[in-house]
Formats: structure tokens, sequence, C-alpha cells
């Protein structure tokens, strides 16, 4: 990697680590067995010199654990268990370093919650859909994004010394709330009676034992002594009960990308940087390897622009490349015959979820030269708005075909957002007759009269007018609050039901937006300044 990102300097955030690599996770195999074994390393922050204490962990600590849930449903398809457990004698995780949050900027402080709460629901989608149950081996002191670990785990063991306790302390000690879907899976996924769960979120010394257990805080206990056992006899009863699909292991290449001022490239996806807006283009390629290695890097950059690009506020979507070559990658996508293939499309479906997730304008701009096809049509749908240019460039000397698209099986619910709806339905939620008429146009190229009819797209300016449309709304974006933007674009991108996912993104994400902005947290006189200091935190108790 060479060159670096304008608006953090040499600061450039690194996403794709090999577990050879990890600075945090010890990672070893037992057959169908994996364990993740939580041994952060104090001195190795990912920026700043606050010290990781008592396996407290900042984005570095959370990016580990990612690839290696990335690497477990990739490369090792025999593992049916994984075991996330703690290497520090006494503490399982302290959760979120408290000082890394009162050091970070605001952008950083969202982004990370951001992105540990998609780490969780990987974990929970991995047990879902991919066969692998994760059992959280609490054997020390569980609190804040600890628990919230845990809690993303099909099953929590706790060891029952009289003194280990598990704990969401954020609201009476830090004046912000358990950042990672705690409550909503107290409640939702746990069912955790509604007082209780307020005695528990308000009680910042948690609940151990008995009480954890009877509360259903907590699924088994073992003593100390025989903690280990119950943990192997545990492991193997889920991985028993595992069913995962037969496939090859998949070979993970480290990601190739090269940043410098105004570009960031990789192999396939690529990204020109303007100041306030930039331009992401995914080119298509008959390579055997391009599915696989294109979704890595969409996810990549995307986490990319996340932390290291907040300046960033419109991001235009573009494609390239053969519509034949598009149509038959988005087939292979779904051809059951190839190894690893399902692991593939779930890594395509966290990529897409990724997007719509992004506090940014999305613009798909499809023009001559496009393949916005099946799976990489959904790049458009999750756009706020859609381009199509009408016609030709007319002024060049060998001008390119009329733009076109074509929706696929892809389209049609197998590439689910967190609502648990399919794009085009997100879309058109509540107009059946349109999602029929739909339907029927299935593998067959539309031009842009035509998807302007069936409401695909937004507009579809001309040649004269294609560059002057598209100039004018980034202006025009530019122009209005990022605040009011990222509130109004992340309420209309999930229509219809609500799912712990949305509630997690939706309410969660919002109020902890304003909570973090708020002197009761990030004020110099605030809870995460004054947390550990010995002079307690000052106050604005009006309720609004």
């Amino acid at each position: 990697m060479s060159g670096k990102a304008t608006s953090k300097g040499d600061n450039v955030t690194t996403f794709d680590i090999n577990p050879d690599k990890f600075q945090h996770w010890d990672f070893s195999l037992n057959a169908e067995i994996a364990t993740l074994t939580l041994a952060v390393d104090p001195v190795a922050s990912t920026f700043g010199t606050y010290e990781l204490k008592l396996n407290s962990y900042d984005i570095g600590v959370d990016i580990e654990l990612a690839n290696a849930i990335r690497h477990i449903r990739l490369t090792h398809p025999n593992v049916k268990c994984v075991v996330i457990t703690s290497g520090l004698e006494g503490t399982f995780c302290a959760g979120a370093n408290i000082r890394m949050l009162a050091a970070a900027d605001h952008s950083h402080k969202i982004n990370f919650c951001k992105y540990t709460n998609e780490t969780r629901l990987e974990i929970e989608e991995a047990s879902a859909l991919s066969g692998i149950k994760f059992l959280a081996a609490v054997n020390g002191a569980c609190s804040g994004g600890g628990y919230e670990l845990a809690l993303a785990c099909d099953h929590i063991l706790l060891v029952d010394d009289k003194s280990t306790s598990v704990s969401l302390p954020e609201v009476p000690l830090l004046g912000v709330l358990p950042g990672t879907g705690g409550l909503t899976r107290l409640t939702d996924k746990r069912h955790i009676r509604r007082d209780r769960a307020d005695i528990f979120a308000a009680k910042a010394e948690g609940i151990s034992g008995k009480e954890a257990l009877d509360w259903g805080l907590v699924d088994e206990l073992a003593t100390p002594t025989k903690f280990d056992e119950a943990v192997a006899r545990r492991a193997s009863e889920l991985a028993a009960s595992a069913v995962r699909a037969e496939a090859e292991p998949v070979h993970l290449s480290p990601i190739e990308v090269q940043i410098t001022e105004d570009r960031i490239d990789y192999r396939w996806v690529k990204v020109t940087l303007f100041g306030s807006h930039a331009e992401l283009k995914v080119f298509v390629n008959a390579d055997p390897e391009w599915l696989l290695r294109t979704a890595l890097e969409l996810d990549d950059v995307l986490c990319r622009l996340r932390f290291d690009y907040p300046d960033i506020g419109t991001l235009i979507l573009r494609t390239e490349g053969s519509i034949d070559n598009a149509t038959r990658l988005d087939s292979a996508l779904f051809d059951s015959t190839a190894n690893g293939i399902s692991e593939i499309q779930l890594l395509w479906k966290k990529c897409l979820t990724r997007l719509d997730l992004t506090a940014k304008t999305l613009v798909a701009a499809i023009e001559p030269g496009s393949c916005f096809v099946g799976i990489l049509f959904e790049l458009a749908l999750a756009a706020d708005r859609i381009f199509m240019l009408d016609g030709c460039f007319e002024d060049h000397d060998n001008p390119l075909p009329a733009a076109s698209i074509l929706l696929t099986h892809t389209n049609f619910g197998a590439m689910p957002m967190w609502n648990e709806l399919s794009r085009l339905s997100s879309r058109f939620w509540g107009d059946e007759e349109a999602l029929a008429a739909l339907s029927s146009t299935s593998n067959a190229s539309m031009f842009a009269e035509q998807a302007a009819q069936l409401g695909l797209v937004s507009v579809t300016p001309d040649d004269l007018d294609w560059d002057d449309e598209l100039r004018l709304f980034i202006e025009e974006r530019s122009s209005f609050s990022a605040d009011a933007l990222t509130a109004m674009e992340a309420n209309l991108r999930f229509s219809g039901p609500e799912t712990m996912a949305t509630k997690i993104f939706a309410r969660l994400s919002a109020w902890q937006n304003w909570v973090f902005t708020r002197s009761n947290a990030s004020g110099p006189l605030g809870a995460l300044q004054r947390y550990g200091s010995g002079s307690r935190p000052e106050f604005d108790n009006r309720r609004t």
C-alpha cells in the first residue's frame, strides 16, 4: 500500500488482516471447533496513546475479530463451532476502551459503534445461515461491549466463582448507551423482562452467578475447576447440532490497494476523490476470482470511506464492462456446484448491507458502458437516487450503445437488506402491482424510458443535460446539513417491517449519535472525560 488518505494524513486504517498477523486475538483450530482467545496487547492501540487495559478494545481489536470470522467462514468450511474466550486471568472483556472514546472525534465514535454492530450481526448471521455456532466462554469480568459480544453468541457459559459478573454499565458510569446492541438483544433476543432489563442496565456492578442464570442473562454456569470441561462439552454439543454446507476452502490472499491524494485503487474497484464527493466504479472482468475479490474490495473501500474520509458526503456509484460478462458472473454467484459459493453469496450480502448503512448520499449513474446487472444492480437499488442516461453520448467518435439494466433472480430476494426485504421490495413497499410488473421483466434488458416507467430509476437526462444534472444534484446535496441528510437517508432506506438489526441501526445509532455530541457524555465535565479521574461528572439533567 502506498500514498496517504486526504483527511487523516498518514493515519490510514487497515481493514484486511490475516490471522497470522493478529495482535489481540489468538486463533486456534481443533477439528470442528475453532477458539478465538482475546488477549489484547495493551500498548498496541490503533491511534493515540491510550492503553488497552483489561481486554478493552478499540477498532483494531474489532477489525481482527471481523477478519477471524471471515476466515472461518471462507477458509475453514469444516468448523462448526467457535469458542470466544479470554486469555487474561479474571477478565473476559471490559468492552470499548474509554480513553479511546474520550479521545476520538465524533465521526470515529459513531463509525466504531457501527462497525462493531456489523461484526456482532455477522456472528449471528454465520450461526443462522452458515451453520456455525458460537459459544461465549466467559471466564472473567464481562462488561459493556464485552457482554454485548457474548450476547451475539448462541450460548453464554459463565464462570461461577462468586465474583464474576456480566454488566452493561454505560448509562450509570459513562453517560452513553450500550453501543453494540446490548439493550435490543436483552429484550428481543433473550426476552429479558422489561423491568429486569431496566434494573440490569442501571446496575453498574452487574449481576453474577445464579441470579444471572435465573434472569436469562447467561445460559449456563460452571465452577472454576470444571469450567474448561464444561466449555469443551458444550462446544462439542454445539458443533454436533450445526450443519454446514460442504465446500472447499477458499484461499484469501491479501487485498491489494494503492492510495494517493485523489484515488483509492484496487484491482476491480476504483475510487476517485473530489473533495466533498467521490466516484466509486466497479469494473467487470471474466476472471474466475472476480466475484470473491470484488466483494472483498468493495467491503474494504466502504470501510475506508467511512473512517478515513468523513468529509466526503456524496458517493457516485458506477459500473463498467460487458453486460454479457456481468450476466454470467451474476449466474455464477448462484451456481451451487462452485466451491464455497454460498459463503461468497453471503460476502456480497454483507458488502451490500454495509453500503446500505453508509452515512453518505448514494447516487447511481447508469450510462453507456455500464453493466448494472443482477448483483451490480443491487448497488443502484441501494442508492438514494438513480440517474440513467437516455440514449448515447452523441459527441463521442464511437458512441457506445445506450445504457440498459437487467433484473435477475438476485434482485428478487436473494440479497435481503437488514429489514429482511429485497431492495426492490423496499423500493416499492406497499405497491404489489409494481412488483408484479417487475417480475415479468426479469432477465430482459431495459432502456431508460422503460426503466423510468417501471419506477426503477429516478431521472433520465439526455446527453446534453447528463453532466449538469449530476453536478447540480451534488452541489445541492453539499448545501444541506450533513446531520439532517444522514438522518433523512437512514429513515428512508429501510421501509417496511422492523427487525432486531434495524432497531440497532435506526434507534441505537440515531440516539448514540445524539448522545455522543452532548456535554453529559463528551463535554469537558462529562462522563467520558472524567471517567477514572476520581471526579464525578456534571450532568445537565433537563429532559428533551
